[in-house]
């Protein structure tokens, strides 16, 4: 069993700070294995202080204290009480600042956890979000004292020659026996979890940005040699990005440098620290034969949400960890705004909402569902969740649609400049939407702090050129929120004539082809008039709200507005939801005993789309695609996984059978040898004619085999070559062990490469693939202490291959929970995030239930379990 039971943090008990930390001067002697840190913190009383406590805590873990003084006279060992998370001096001035000077000793090797300071290959660098400043030095650890840091980094040159922080570069020099200091200064007060830290041997690649009001911003991006060449796309993102950010919300860079740093070993995607943002190498590199189309778009989607941080999150954060959406939510917002601008506004919302619904609907749906502002914790990386920042960005979109552009800019501005410099809440965004628009906005609060996605059913009637929707809308039960409040749903709506043109209405007085009704009852009818005939309805456009949707619709209906919609999200969407139909019978089928048989709706609804010549290609390839069976899963009272995988293949075999002509002329049509080429038109043939390799190395055939084989073998970039293997690898291609020898020999110096090495054979819905990816544990290149290795085998396997991961044996859910027991000691963070593939084991058959839920109780009773792994853990038991 573990120690003793972690203590929950409750939103409810939130109190301001006892104590502010004004100034602070720190000063880093670097070594990988003894580093040694001087703290000059200047404090005062908090006048919002609700305490009479004449003692300052401050938070610090994993530390070796050397000394403390307390307006330069050192304490005694009865001045203060250390604990294992604590130091608290008993008796400070509560009149005056203060200040406090503290010497500590730390050890980065030793930190596997990769929070704090810590060694990554042979550079230190750190990572403070949520709560690693403490493991650096003793502080108040929280994002409501905002400090000016000034920092000094003093190490060896020639092991060390890179030394950054914060802000702008104010002095540097040499000092004896090999070694120099370089000293930063940050001009802005910020909470300390934006502290950044990086020494090493790294190659600077330079380049600088005029803002509009004409200041020179200079650019830099800091890699090992190796990576020089993989950093131009992300230094034109980071262009692209500032460019955007002051013509789409008038926000301009306020430091006079810009710098980030990739890193191999990095929990997270990036980190937004405040003028040295520290990056995952995965979100920097890029080179097209190393690199696919979704990497560039992913590498500039993460650029840009980091940068806009430097306002939504940087200049106005938040108050406390539980407002996290804050700065999360709003700038996932604004980082797929960025993207959909930068590509297509079409696709980037279909991709973001495919991924919404496979996975965060998951989360709404399972024990570990909470609020986009949750109420309690016990470990605060544990919400670093999808809800938080995926759910979060649709609240802020809904805010978008239901205030227009102009009026969400407006509200925007208000926010920006009635809260610089300050630590706010989820409420004083809301405010100032309100106050800069003259709305009020009570009920739409609800999105705030109810869990679940709602559920919208919908009936029509139509009588004499008038249609009535009515709408019902639920919420089920979830964890501590067993009833819910009806909520502030905007839907999105238009309707088709019967020749598929925009069928013009009246609603409220006003003549249009598209409107947006508040829904704000449990139960609510809305009208439509002048309408020459019933129509056919489109709704919740572009995916107004996070919502699910219930409506009876037949698959004619289905396949009209696929063919028909103007709408792209809801053409998409109409596709998505003819092939679910299709899989449920089949499924039912299945179960039943009977014999499958394909269905010419779907064929012919797919014949078309293969015979559009529309422009976008890369949003043909989406029509083409079918659901997720995570998705489908998701969608079934108890998930029936072989079923699941059985009728989805039969789909795709029954497609690739009837159409295997029209995918094959598509294929040679937009084929080409190309390399080099990132634009929307080869981004596109590429999406399109790999789509149509997927269904053609369905049939399992010498030809389809030849073709990917040829394709694998003849790419010149990467988005090919990854495509054609994975045809060979979920196939029977008598080639595939020898593609897949060739593919790592050619690419094992590239990291990131073999990553998707990896992640291809842990995904593979073949046979032996539980074998393989136990033998791929003990690969010369996997690594435990690496989270992106991690998640390339361990995650992928358990997240992403249903079928094998829910073997009826449960050898999936006992290497699963082997591998987070393991992770456990070395990186809780990822451990905890591992957990996640039991979550939803109340979806399943009693069998697998059993065993999901004995190998739960096998983490839970694990000694010394770490906070991260036991909060998951023991909720997904609860």
């Amino acid at each position: 069993m573990r120690d003793a039971t972690p203590q929950t943090v409750y939103l409810k008990d939130y109190t301001p700070p006892d104590y502010l930390i004004d100034q602070v001067e720190l000063v880093f002697e670097l070594d990988e294995q003894r580093t040694l840190v001087r703290a000059g913190l200047d404090v005062r009383r908090n006048p919002d202080s609700r305490s009479a406590s004449e003692a300052l805590t401050l938070f610090g873990e994993e530390l070796l204290l050397v000394g403390i003084s307390l307006d330069g006279q050192a304490l005694a060992a009865g001045d203060y009480t250390l604990s294992d998370e604590t130091l608290t001096i008993h008796r400070v001035p509560g009149d005056r600042p203060f200040r406090i000077d503290i010497e500590n000793i730390i050890d980065p090797q030793a930190n596997t956890a990769l929070e704090g300071l810590y060694l990554s290959s042979s550079m230190l660098c750190t990572q403070c979000e949520a709560q690693g400043f403490r493991k650096i030095t003793w502080f108040l650890d929280r994002p409501d004292v905002m400090s000016r840091f000034t920092t000094k980094l003093i190490a060896d040159k020639t092991q060390y020659p890179v030394l950054l922080s914060n802000g702008n570069k104010i002095g540097a020099g040499n000092l004896d026996g090999g070694r120099h200091w370089v000293a930063w200064q940050d001009p802005f007060a910020k909470p300390c979890y934006l502290f950044a830290l990086v020494a090493g041997q790294l190659e600077c690649v330079a380049d600088e940005f005029t803002t509009v009001s004409g200041r020179r911003i200079a650019l830099e991006i800091f890699v090992e040699a190796h990576n020089v060449d993989k950093c131009g796309h992300a230094m034109q993102s980071l262009k692209n990005a500032m460019r955007w950010d002051e013509e789409t919300y008038g926000l301009e860079y306020d430091l006079d440098l810009y710098m980030i740093v990739a890193v191999d070993h990095f929990n997270m995607g990036a980190m937004e620290n405040k003028g040295l943002n520290v990056f995952n190498t995965k979100f920097v590199l890029a080179r097209p034969d190393t690199a696919t189309d979704s990497d560039y778009e992913h590498i500039e989607g993460v650029i840009g949400h980091e940068y806009f941080h430097n306002w939504s999150g940087n200049r106005v954060t938040c108050r406390d960890w539980f407002q996290l959406s804050l700065k999360e939510g709003f700038t996932v917002f604004r980082d797929q705004q960025f993207s959909g601008d930068r590509s297509s506004p079409a696709v980037k919302r279909i991709e973001d909402v495919n991924m919404l619904r496979t996975r965060q609907f998951a989360e709404d749906a399972g024990p570990l569902a909470h609020p986009i502002r949750p109420e309690a914790y016990i470990e605060i990386n544990n919400f670093y969740t999808l809800t938080v920042y995926e759910k979060g960005a649709e609240v802020v979109r809904m805010l978008h649609t239901l205030l227009g552009a102009a009026g969400f800019r407006q509200g925007c501005d208000m926010y920006f400049k009635r809260h610089d410099g300050q630590a706010v809440t989820c409420e004083d965004f809301v405010k100032a939407m309100e106050d800069a628009n003259g709305v009020e906005l009570t009920q739409f609060r609800r999105w705030y702090s109810q869990a679940g996605t709602p559920v919208l059913e919908v009936e029509q009637a139509f009588d004499a050129g008038r249609l009535t929707l009515t709408v019902k809308q639920s919420c089920p039960p979830t964890p501590n929120q067993p009833e819910k409040l009806p909520l502030h749903v905007p839907i999105k709506l238009g309707f088709l004539a019967a020749d598929g043109s925009p069928a013009r209405f009246q609603y409220r007085g006003e003549f249009c082809e598209e409107a947006t009704v508040s829904l704000t009852e449990a139960e609510q009818r809305f009208v439509f008039e002048s309408l020459t005939e019933k129509p056919i309805v489109s709704l919740l456009r572009g995916f107004s709200a996070p919502v699910t949707l219930k409506i009876d619709r037949d698959p004619e209906e289905l396949a009209f507005l696929l063919s028909y919609d103007s709408d792209t999200f809801n053409r998409w969407e109409a596709g998505q939801q003819l092939v679910s139909r299709i899989i449920f019978g089949l499924i039912a089928d299945i179960q039943a005993g009977r014999t499958l048989t394909a269905n010419p709706v779907l064929i012919e609804a797919f014949r078309a789309i293969l015979a559009d010549a529309g422009a976008d290609l890369s949003y043909r390839a989406l029509l083409l695609s079918l659901p997720d069976e995570g998705y489908l899963g998701g969608q079934m009272a108890v998930v029936d996984v072989e079923a699941i995988h059985q009728a989805r293949e039969f789909v795709r075999l029954s497609l690739a059978t009837a159409l295997s002509a029209e995918f094959q002329r598509v294929y040679a049509e937009h084929h080409q040898d190309e390399s080099g080429c990132f634009d929307a038109s080869a981004v596109g043939r590429r999406r399109l004619k790999n789509a149509c390799l997927s269904y053609l190395t369905a049939l399992e055939k010498p030809d389809s085999y030849a073709l990917a084989e040829t394709q694998f073998r003849s790419a010149r970039n990467m988005t090919d070559q990854i495509a054609a293997l994975s045809a060979v690898v979920n196939s029977r291609n008598p080639a595939k062990a020898d593609c897949l020898d060739s593919f790592y020999r050619q690419w094992q110096r590239e990291a990131l490469v073999v990553d998707k090495w990896f992640t291809l054979q842990a995904t593979c819905h073949m046979p032996e693939t539980f074998a393989t990816v136990q033998s791929l544990m003990q690969h010369p290149a996997f690594d435990m202490k690496t989270p992106n290795r991690v998640r390339s085998l361990v995650g992928a396997f358990s997240q992403s291959n249903p079928l094998h991961f829910h073997a009826r044996n449960g050898d999936g859910y006992r290497f699963l929970a082997d591998r987070v027991i393991e992770l456990n000691t070395l990186n809780p963070q990822i451990a905890a995030r591992m957990v996640g593939g039991f979550a939803q084991w109340r979806r399943y058959d009693t069998d697998r239930q059993a065993l999901m839920t004995r190998e739960l109780r096998r983490i839970v009773e694990t000694e010394h379990l770490s906070k991260d792994v036991y909060e998951i853990a023991s909720k997904s038991l609860a």
